[in-house]
C-alpha cells in the first residue's frame, strides 16, 4: 500500500510539472472540421498561461491544478492552403503544421472495418472485374488525411505525429473502408476529409463503451436474466482508443461491427447495447444529433459453425436486431448482402464499394446533397387483402427495382400451418405483393430471410433492401 502511494505521489508531481503537450491527436497534416468549434487541449505546467495561435485567432489560457488546459477555436471555413496551429507556453513552443480544414469522420469497430488497405493490393480481380487492386500504386490524394489509433500510442508525445496523406506506407495500415469512404466524400464535397480510425479485430461492442453507457438505459438497470447482462469488458478499448480522441471536433461516426456478438447468439440486447454506445459517444462529444451510420454485418454461414448451435436464420435474425437500431434519430444501416461474393469468408474484400455506399449516405443524411435517399428500402407495413400481402417500405427513393429486372426472389410466405412457402412478389404502384400458390389465409412474409441470401429488391438509386419479416403486430 505504502509503494503504491509513494508511485501515485510521484506520477502526479511529473504531472503537475509536466512539459507543453497535446492530446495525440492534435497533430501535424491533420484536418480540423470545419464550421465546428474547435477544442485544442494538452497539459502543462500547473499554473501557467498557456497561448494558442491559429491563423486569424489568437486565445489565452491557463492550466489548472493539474496542469490541463483547453481552448475553443472558433469555427473556421474549409480550406486547402496548409495553415500552422502555434502553442507556447512560457519559453516552450509547440508548432504544427500542414493542417487543413474540412470534413472529419470517426470509423470504429472490429477487423471489417480495421481490414487494411494492403489487403486489397493483394486480390486477383475476376475477368472484366473492376477491383480498385492498384488503388495503393496510384492513391496521391494529400487532400486526403487519416489518422490510425493505435492502443499503446494515443499518449501525448514529441513528434506530434499520428495524421498522414492517404498514400505509401500509412495508407497500407489504414483502414480499406474509411479510405474509400473519405475518397468519396471528398470528390463530391471538394473539400479536405479527416478520417480516424480505431478498430480492433476480433472485438465485441462492450469494450468500446464504459459500464455507465449500459446503466443509463433502463434495459440494462433491471437486469431478469443473461441476456441483460453487462460484460465482455467494458471500456477496455474506449479507454485506450475512444476517449483520448474526445473532444476534437467531428462531423460523425461509421461504425462496422457486431459479429463477435452475432457468434454469442445475440439478438435483442444487441440492439440496446448498440443505442447505449451511439448514446453515450454523442454524450461526450455534447451532440446529440451527431449522425451514426453502421453497417448491416456481411452474409456468413454462421450455421456451420461447429462450437455453437445457430441455423440459416441466426444472421437474419440478428440483421433485424441492428435494423431495429434505426429508430435512434440520425443514424443510417448500410447493406452488404450483395457485396460478399463468398459467405464462407467472414471477411468480405469489396470494401470499395462499401466505402461508396458509405459516403452516399453521409452526402444524402448528413451533407442533403442530391435527392437519393441514404439506405436502401426498409420495411415499414404490411396489409393482407384475402390472399395477398401489399409491403409498403421507407426510403424507396426514386421507386422500387427488380436486380437486373429479373422476377424479384427471396420472398416467403407463411402458410395456415406455420409453414414458410416460396412466394410470388411483383412491384406494383410503388409497393410489393406478395402470394402463394395455394395459401389463401397467409400470416406472415418474410424477404431474404437466410444468412446466405442474394437480395433482389432494390430502390432505384442502385440501393438494396434490407432484410424483413413480418408478425401479426405489424398487420
Amino acid at each position: 500500500m505504502r509503494y503504491r502511494l509513494v508511485i501515485i505521489m510521484m506520477m502526479l508531481s511529473i504531472k503537475l510539472n509536466a512539459q507543453l503537450s497535446v492530446a495525440k491527436i492534435i497533430g501535424n497534416n491533420m484536418v480540423l472540421q470545419q464550421g465546428q468549434p474547435l477544442p485544442v487541449w494538452g497539459q502543462a505546467r500547473a499554473g501557467t498561461a498557456v497561448i494558442v495561435r491559429f491563423k486569424k485567432q489568437q486565445l489565452e489560457t491557463r492550466t489548472d491544478a493539474s496542469g490541463n488546459w483547453k481552448v475553443v477555436l472558433k469555427p473556421e471555413q474549409a480550406s486547402f492552403d496548409p495553415a500552422v496551429l502555434e502553442i507556447r507556453s512560457g519559453k516552450e513552443t509547440i508548432t504544427l503544421k500542414n493542417i487543413l480544414v474540412g470534413e472529419v469522420w470517426l470509423c470504429s469497430g472490429q477487423s471489417n472495418m480495421e481490414f487494411a488497405m494492403r489487403k486489397i493490393g493483394k486480390l486477383q480481380a475476376p475477368p472484366d472485374a473492376h477491383w480498385p487492386v492498384d488503388e495503393l500504386e496510384t492513391a496521391h490524394n494529400t487532400n486526403i488525411r487519416i489518422f490510425l489509433a493505435e492502443r499503446k500510442k494515443m499518449a501525448p508525445d514529441s513528434t506530434h505525429s499520428g495524421w498522414e496523406a492517404a498514400e505509401g506506407t500509412a495508407l497500407r495500415a489504414f483502414s480499406a473502408v474509411g479510405y474509400f469512404f473519405a475518397k468519396g466524400l471528398q470528390a463530391k464535397l471538394k473539400v479536405p476529409v479527416g478520417v480516424i480510425s480505431a478498430a480492433v479485430p476480433g472485438s465485441r461492442i462492450e469494450p468500446w463503451m464504459p459500464r455507465e453507457a449500459f446503466t443509463a438505459l433502463k434495459f440494462f438497470r433491471e437486469p431478469k436474466d443473461s441476456t441483460y447482462k453487462i460484460d465482455g469488458d467494458p471500456g477496455k478499448f474506449y479507454t485506450t482508443m475512444i476517449q483520448p480522441l474526445i473532444p476534437f471536433a467531428l462531423k460523425g461516426f461509421l461504425w462496422y461491427q457486431g459479429e463477435s456478438n452475432c457468434f454469442l447468439n445475440e439478438r435483442q440486447q444487441y440492439s440496446y447495447k448498440m443505442e447505449a454506445l451511439i448514446n453515450y459517444w454523442r454524450k461526450q462529444w455534447n451532440d446529440e444529433q451527431l449522425p451514426f451510420y453502421y453497417v448491416q454485418i456481411a452474409p456468413y454461414y454462421y450455421s456451420k459453425a461447429t462450437d455453437r448451435r445457430y441455423t440459416v436464420y441466426s444472421e437474419p435474425e440478428f440483421w433485424e436486431a441492428q435494423a431495429a437500431v434505426l429508430k435512434v434519430p440520425h443514424t443510417a444501416m448500410i447493406s452488404t448482402q450483395d457485396l460478399n461474393d463468398d459467405p464462407a469468408d467472414l471477411h468480405p474484400v469489396n470494401k470499395w464499394d462499401l466505402g461508396k455506399r458509405l459516403a452516399g449516405t453521409a452526402l444524402s443524411a448528413a451533407y442533403k446533397i442530391g435527392r437519393a435517399p441514404p439506405m436502401g428500402p426498409v420495411f415499414r407495413k404490411a396489409v393482407r387483402k384475402a390472399a395477398t400481402f401489399i409491403i409498403d417500405f421507407d426510403y424507396k427513393g426514386k421507386g422500387l427495382v427488380s436486380r437486373d429486372g429479373n422476377p424479384l426472389q427471396g420472398f416467403e410466405i407463411e402458410s395456415e400451418k406455420g409453414d414458410y412457402i416460396k412466394a410470388d412478389a411483383i412491384i406494383k404502384d410503388g409497393k410489393v405483393q406478395v402470394r402463394a400458390s395455394g395459401v389463401t389465409a397467409p400470416r406472415a412474409v418474410r424477404y431474404a430471410w437466410r444468412e446466405d441470401a442474394k437480395p433482389s429488391l432494390y430502390n432505384k438509386d442502385g440501393l438494396p433492401a434490407l432484410p424483413f419479416r413480418t408478425a401479426p403486430r405489424n398487420l
